[in-house]
């Protein structure tokens, strides 16, 4: 498991981990980690696909460094670097307040070295290729203001570099709890960095919201510190150990009716698509029937896949596992069929229209957090406010705050899409996806996604496993889609589907062997 700690978190640890170790212990630590890393970026540049270091490009490497901690890290960084004879220019902020203690140190250091001290105004255009990797080291994870001045210049310029741009803790200018750009609202901006080496211990924002954008590959340095301060993780990568124990081969001697049964609510007038999508999902991951239940009467049939089976609502069997609200509407009998699904004792998924409805509607919430049956939302950031009486905007400045507080509110596991998936308990744990690229920003990836999670609820699977699976095979089909060369643009939420079916069979496979 790939723990994520909060900025709180990381403070209290680096401070019980000082208090036990020699005085720029941590920094050395962290300067020749990120030393290392950048040697192994400029010794194998075809790692990067993305920023090549052209064979020809001058073996010559900028260094930005703040004035606090995470500029000494880069200052140490630089020294060590120009002890191993690599050219190194270091860019500082002009009017720089006089570095802390052991930044001071780093800093002297570095002026000892062959490293050179550069006016930063005075720096190659961009489009002069100078150099073969940058190392941003203007500010960590204490940074709360937005980017201004010489350091948004700084950043600008790094931005604009041809090259792999080697981020120190985070990237200057994004915030490490939520994955935000710090003001960018008015103006604020950060650094797109290939990768990212964090110290200490993962962090949240790296990963969600505007940091899979700005983090790019992300690395860890322990720096030494003893596990046994850090305390228990609330926050998590996901990754297929955490749902494991659910991804079982099937008996020989199984049949349909072995595998569950889910039905698919929605479909009105002009909205069959969603629903149709939905049931396709479902019936790729294994569900043993997918039936389809439109509020008009029901005249559909699927020529790609006559084995669903398409009903009215009123024939449907509310006893099965249930999937309701892709296609729904917003009409009064909609919301009679949320309320009905809300009050049987079925696995329930609850998606688009239905989530609205609920928004809309206080008795439906109150019905929905008495509910004692398995129960999954997967809202989009626009549906997540909704339910929560906030704007979106609010929703995506802090991912994980507002899946914990839906989790709670509506006392049901909920996965919140986006960059960066985050799955909620009701207990304030959260895991944040890391699979799935831009492809999935198109209609109907969120009717299959839907679909998945109600397969795996009618197969047996609790709320939690399988939303932690359900968006992680839906991200790594993405990424195998794209890989092959399908997207990301233009692809659809119908090519999806098959490839979450190869996915969720490797998966399996893999379980099985790991537990043989």
């Amino acid at each position: 498991m790939i723990a994520l700690y909060s900025i709180a978190e990381i403070r209290a640890i680096e401070r019980a981990a000082l208090a036990a170790l020699p005085a720029g212990t941590l920094m050395r630590r962290a300067g020749l980690a990120a030393a290392e890393l950048a040697r192994t970026l400029l010794a194998a540049p075809a790692a990067d696909a993305i920023h090549p270091i052209p064979p020809t490009a001058p073996r010559r490497v900028l260094v930005l460094a703040g004035p606090g901690n995470n500029g000494g890290d880069a200052l140490l960084a630089a020294a060590e670097l120009a002890r191993a004879g690599i050219t190194v220019d270091i860019a500082q902020l002009p009017d720089s307040p006089p570095p802390p203690a052991d930044a001071a140190q780093a800093l002297a250091l570095a002026k000892d070295s062959s490293a050179r001290f550069v006016d930063a105004a005075q720096l190659p255009p961009a489009a002069t290729r100078a150099w073969a990797l940058v190392i941003d080291g203007l500010f960590g994870i204490g940074q709360t203001r937005a980017l201004a001045g010489d350091a948004a210049a700084l950043v600008a310029y790094a931005n604009a570099q041809a090259c792999p741009r080697l981020a120190l803790d985070v990237p200057s200018g994004l915030n490490a709890d939520t994955g935000t750009v710090i003001g960018a609202a008015d103006g604020g901006s950060a650094l797109r960095a290939t990768h990212t080496l964090t110290f200490i211990a993962n962090k949240p924002g790296l990963h969600t919201g505007d940091g899979r954008d700005h983090a790019g590959s992300v690395t860890v340095a322990g720096l030494g510190i003893d596990q046994a301060l850090f305390p228990p993780a609330q926050a998590r990568l996901n990754a297929p150990p955490l749902f494991a124990r659910w991804l079982r081969p099937r008996r020989q001697n199984s049949h349909k009716g072995s595998h569950g049964d889910l039905a698919v609510i929605g479909g009105a007038q002009g909205m069959s698509g969603a629903p149709v999508l939905s049931a396709r999902a479902a019936l790729h991951c294994g569900a043993g029937r997918v039936f389809v239940g439109f509020l008009e009467p029901a005249t559909g049939f699927d020529d790609a896949h006559p084995e669903l089976m398409f009903r009215h609502t009123r024939d449907l069997d509310f006893s099965a596992a249930l999937a309701i609200g892709p296609g729904l509407g917003a009409s009064p009998i909609a919301r009679d069929l949320v309320e009905r699904a809300l009050g049987g004792s079925a696995p329930l998924v609850i998606d688009a229209d239905a989530l609205n409805l609920l928004a809309a509607d206080t008795a439906l919430r109150q019905r929905l957090r008495q509910r004692q049956a398995p129960t999954l939302l997967t809202p989009h950031p626009l549906e997540a406010a909704r339910l929560l009486d906030i704007s979106a905007a609010e929703v995506q400045a802090d991912r994980l705050a507002a899946a914990r507080a839906l989790a709670s509110q509506c006392h049901a596991t909920v996965a919140l899409k986006g960059s960066g998936s985050v799955i909620a308990e009701v207990d304030g744990n959260v895991a944040i996806n890391p699979t799935g690229n831009a492809a999935l920003a198109t209609a109907g990836t969120g009717d299959v996604l839907t679909g998945v999670c109600g397969a795996l609820l009618a197969q047996g699977w609790e709320p939690t496993p399988a939303a932690l699976a359900a968006v992680w095979l839906h991200g790594a089909a993405a990424d195998l889609l794209v890989a092959q060369g399908a997207g990301p643009v233009g692809l659809t939420a119908s090519e999806l589907i098959p490839a979450i079916r190869t996915v969720l069979n490797r998966a399996i496979a893999d379980a099985a062997a790991a537990r043989a």
